[in-house]
């Protein structure tokens, strides 16, 4: 009988990877999807949300060799379900991010100090934000007793569909590209170092993982071993999008004031964009040889150039396009936006 994993959530840029692997691998795969997939061969997609408690206590009556978790749940959310995730599998691998480290003058080790224990920022400290949401149900793990668990950091992972720079997702900077308008980015995030990695070879990382019980009560971060700047991989966007627009697209960098007048303060900037960050790899290497993983030069390059064979962009922010707009002096035709509200949303913040 082939051994079960069971995938919560598993459709972003690491998750459609890891389901193809773990199915050449011989699971019987079955991935969580609010929307209605169609299975196949041995992966089968089962329609709900994971995040509602009675639908994820029904898939846990049964008994699955892996458990790989993409969900996001609040604190208290995690803590009432992390005995039903223990208890129905012989490996728990919970996925957390590498945006829990401090700030650090040397490459991040899997020990290296957390947010949620180094910052004395005690309004961030009274928030549930990511990293310390992330940090917190790692403690919840640790402080279980519960010993199948696996705990995975990523960092900032990239796909044909998902392209970042800096802060901003594909559709708040590639989509002004493609229609003729200025890339608005932050001057001080263009500076600072960061870590990309192709979301399959993630995947790949956390196929190593499972099954080794000497993985278990384990942090790993599954990262490129390589960092580079945050204009260096502006400048691999700009170069490629020259050769498929015939021009290379404006950009303007803002002061952080201005930037924040359309994006908005966060945390996530704070508290991570702000951060140079570099990775020590030694750890992962005994599972897998990060060595071998795409450079992010090579991986940003044919990402982009597969995107753009078959361009789809998610929700646009009209409000935000609409104050790029302002500050640049530039417009958006209303045929381009689609109904009646957006357009009148784009109007208001563009004129008044």
């Amino acid at each position: 009988m082939k051994a079960k994993a069971l995938v919560l959530g598993g459709s972003g840029a690491m998750g459609v990877h890891l389901v193809e692997l773990l199915a050449k691998q011989d699971y019987d795969v079955y991935v969580t999807s609010r929307k209605k997939r169609c299975s196949k061969e041995n992966i089968r997609f089962i329609q709900g949300n994971a995040l509602e408690l009675e639908f994820l206590k029904s898939l846990l009556t049964e008994e699955w060799g892996v458990i790989v978790d993409f969900m996001t749940y609040t604190t208290e959310g995690f803590k009432s379900r992390v005995k039903y995730l223990c208890e129905a599998t012989d490996q728990y691998v919970f996925l957390s991010s590498a945006r829990v480290y401090s700030n650090s003058k040397s490459p991040l080790k899997e020990d290296s100090g957390r947010l949620l224990d180094t910052t004395e920022d005690k309004d961030y400290l009274k928030t549930d934000e990511y990293a310390l949401t992330k940090a917190r149900q790692e403690n919840i793990l640790k402080n279980s007793d519960y010993n199948n668990w696996t705990i995975i950091r990523p960092y900032i992972t990239y796909s044909t569909y998902r392209l970042q720079l800096g802060v901003l997702e594909k559709e708040e900077w590639l989509y002004r590209a493609l229609k003729g308008r200025t890339i608005v980015f932050s001057k001080e995030i263009n500076t600072k170092l960061t870590t990309l990695t192709y979301g399959l070879d993630v995947a790949k990382g956390i196929v190593a993982i499972i099954g080794d019980s000497k993985c278990h009560r384990n942090a790993y971060h599954i990262v490129n071993r390589h960092s580079l700047k945050w204009r260096d991989v502006l400048n691999i966007y700009l170069s490629h999008l020259e050769k498929f627009l015939g021009y290379k697209p404006n950009v303007v960098l803002q002061d952080t004031k201005d930037f924040f007048k359309w994006k908005g303060e966060s945390y996530q900037i704070k508290y991570d964009r702000l951060f140079n960050r570099q990775f020590d790899n030694s750890k992962i290497s005994n599972q897998i040889d990060p060595s071998e993983f795409n450079s992010a030069e090579d991986g940003l390059a044919k990402s982009l150039e597969l995107f753009l064979d078959n361009p789809h962009f998610k929700f646009i922010n009209w409000k935000q396009e609409a104050i790029k707009d302002k500050q640049l002096s530039e417009y958006t035709s209303l045929s381009e936006i689609d109904g009646l509200k957006q357009k009148l949303k784009y109007l208001i913040y563009r004129f008044t």
